[in-house]
Parts: structure tokens; C-alpha cells; sequence
């Protein structure tokens, strides 16, 4: 009779440095966003990302656990359905308002994951976290109200704001989803309901599913296969082995990212007040990652050593 060998957790700082590099890469993505709208709308835009993203992810299935993607739950849906809206609404208060104002206040909404993670996982954030929400809010505040451009847009950023509230949803949703998947098969199902749901909204929106030429199809697969294949596969992977609270701080480098790229890029510069506010981001980042009390660790470190949360 054969016994299988339990996993080895990984070292407490893979899932924090997972966070921390898919951010990265998910910074780039208004940047893509803005370069693609002369192509295609916003909405099909997020439809192509995805579209581009499902045989990717489904070929790594393959290749990474060398069998086809085990059952989804049905938490699948609500966190895929989630992502799909914020994007829509992302991409939508991005016609609108600047890179650093839409992406920043999207990005408030990781702020209410771990309010949203203590109501339905009953994971009490810490003291800890608590201070790196403030000062993370602040810097957030910062660099959304301090900007000098004059193209902030009210109505933009009430999208943004509509994102920020499937952020915090998607996140949750998908720490539950984790539970019994693995991280490539997570994101392929995830993306499988996005494709679907971005696809309605195409419709409802009335935008052309195809652009004039195949050059109109580079941004959309730079955003499938960096960003969404990249950047939310190693946030999917990094959310099986972090706390709920402190993922929704370390994706905040997202935003710093996507405004100091889009200083030059989009001639949406900086003010010293909005330097100063990405600073207090990563202050907060910092802060949140702080060693958490023992009783959390062990909690996170059962949560990290499940079977089916290897890849």
C-alpha cells in the first residue's frame, strides 16, 4: 500500500512576491488599454484579453499538471463574473478620466478586501494592516485628487469606483476558489465565465467584435498573454499562500506601476503631491507585510500546505 508524500509548504514570502510581480505586470494594463482604443472598444478590448488568455492557460494546464483542469467550485463563477464587470467598467472610466485616476481608485477597492475577507472567511485582519490601509489610503487619495493634467472626469471616476466594488469581490471570491483548485486551474475557469460575461457585455454595448485589420488584434494579446496569463496568474498563485487582507495591499503596486508609466507615455505627468502619494503606497505595501501574529501564521500556513494548492 502506497502513501502519498504531504506537500512542503513554500517559504512565507513566495505568496507576497507572487502578489508583488503579477501587480507588476497588471500595471501595464491600462497603458495596452489606452494604445488599443483606436482599434477597438473597451469592451472588446477585455473580450480579446481574455479570448487570447484561454488557450494559454489551458495549454499550461496541460503541460504543468499533465491532465485536463479538475471540477471548478461554484465560487468560480461569482469571482470570474466580478473580475469581468471591474474590467468592464475599468476600461469604460478609462475613456474618460487619467491612467493614474482610474487605476487608483480601482485599485481602493483591494482596501475593502480584508473588511469583505473578516465578514464572509472570518479572517480578522490585524492591527498591522490596519495602519498600512490608512497610509494606503491616503497615498491613494493623493494621487487620484493631487494630479495637474485637468482630464480627471467625474464620471470616470464613478466607473472606477464601480470597479473598485468588483475588486474586493473577485478577491474574496477568489481565495474561496483556491480552496480546491490549483492556481493555473483557478485562473483557466476563471477566465472561461470572464470570456462569457465580456462577451455579453460586447453585445450590450454594441462595440464591433472584430478591428479593421489583424495589427488592430497586438494590444489585445499583449494584454491576454503579459497581463492576464502573467500578471493574474501569479496573482492567483500568490493568493493560495497569502493572507486575503494583505493580497488586497500588495496589489496596490499595480497603480504605481501604471502611473509611472503613463507619465511620459500619455503625457499625464506626476504632481510632488502624486509622487508623494505613490510613496505612501509603498510605505503601506511595506507596513502590510509585517510578521502577523502566530495564531494567523499557522491558519495561513494549513491554508498554504493543501494538496490541491500546489501549482
Amino acid at each position: 500500500m502506497t502513501h502519498s508524500l504531504p506537500h512542503k509548504a513554500p517559504p512565507a514570502w513566495f505568496g507576497p512576491v507572487m502578489m508583488l510581480l503579477g501587480a507588476t505586470f497588471i500595471g501595464f494594463a491600462p497603458i495596452g488599454l489606452r494604445l488599443g482604443l483606436d482599434d477597438l472598444g473597451p469592451q472588446a478590448i477585455a473580450f480579446w484579453r481574455f479570448a487570447f488568455a484561454l488557450p494559454v492557460l489551458f495549454l499550461l494546464v496541460l503541460l504543468v499538471n499533465r491532465r485536463l483542469p479538475a471540477k471548478p467550485n461554484r465560487f468560480v463563477i461569482v469571482a470570474g463574473t466580478c473580475f469581468a464587470l471591474n474590467m468592464s467598467l475599468w476600461h469604460w472610466s478609462l475613456t474618460y478620466t487619467t491612467v493614474a485616476n482610474a487605476t487608483f481608485i480601482v485599485n481602493l477597492g483591494n482596501i475593502c478586501v480584508g473588511l469583505t475577507a473578516w465578514v464572509f472567511l472570518k479572517e480578522r485582519p490585524t492591527r498591522t494592516w490596519a495602519l498600512a490601509v490608512m497610509i494606503a489610503i491616503a497615498g491613494a487619495a493623493a494621487l487620484s485628487l493631487g494630479g495637474v493634467s485637468g482630464k480627471s472626469d467625474l464620471q470616470g471616476d464613478a466607473l472606477a469606483l464601480g470597479a473598485a466594488v468588483c475588486v474586493s469581490g473577485y478577491i474574496v471570491a477568489s481565495k474561496v476558489v483556491r480552496r480546491t483548485l490549483g492556481g493555473l486551474e483557478a485562473i483557466f475557469w476563471l477566465t472561461c465565465v470572464e470570456v462569457l460575461i465580456a462577451g455579453l457585455l460586447v453585445l450590450g454595448f454594441q462595440e464591433k467584435f472584430l478591428p479593421e485589420d489583424l495589427s488592430g488584434f497586438l494590444v489585445p494579446l499583449f494584454l491576454g498573454v503579459v497581463v492576464h496569463v502573467g500578471g493574474q496568474g501569479l496573482i492567483i498563485l500568490g493568493l493560495g499562500h497569502t493572507p486575503t487582507a494583505l493580497a488586497g495591499v500588495l496589489v496596490l503596486m499595480q497603480p504605481v506601476v501604471a502611473s509611472a508609466v503613463s507619465w511620459r507615455l500619455f503625457e499625464e505627468p506626476l504632481s510632488p503631491l502624486q509622487a508623494a502619494g505613490g510613496a505612501l503606497i509603498l510605505i503601506g505595501i511595506l507596513i502590510a507585510q509585517q510578521r502577523r501574529p502566530s495564531s494567523q501564521g499557522r491558519s495561513a500556513s494549513a491554508d498554504e500546505a493543501h494538496p490541491r494548492e500546489k501549482s
